[in-house]
């Protein structure tokens, strides 16, 4: 298990309601973890980075690449605030998605 790092991806945009807590959720989990993790933020700021990064709106999570709903890469990139049909995940979900998806990397 040494060496292995898990990459975390936070994709939001300004505005979005639920950013601001998805971001304080997952820094929450992180911070508990001990695990080698590489946590990234990106700002989607324009449509063209949105197509560019198969965007599936504000707030979403990837580990090692995967959705933290399983929610397949679009064919476009949506500028738009994400739906969470049961609301947005909590910190429990999110620790047990990224232990269940550490080994995904590459």
């Amino acid at each position: 298990m040494l060496g292995e790092k898990i990459i975390i991806e936070v994709q939001h945009f300004e505005g979005c309601p639920n950013s601001s807590e998805m971001i304080k959720r997952v820094k929450s989990v992180i911070k508990h973890l001990p695990l080698e993790i590489d946590y990234k933020e990106i700002l989607v700021e324009t449509p063209e980075l949105s197509q560019e990064i198969k965007f599936r709106g504000s707030p979403t999570v990837l580990v090692n690449g995967i959705d933290l709903e399983n929610l397949p890469e679009p064919l476009e990139g949506n500028l738009a605030c994400r739906y969470y049909a049961k609301g947005l995940p909590t910190e429990e979900q999110i620790k047990n998605f990224i232990i269940e998806h550490k080994s995904d990397n590459n």
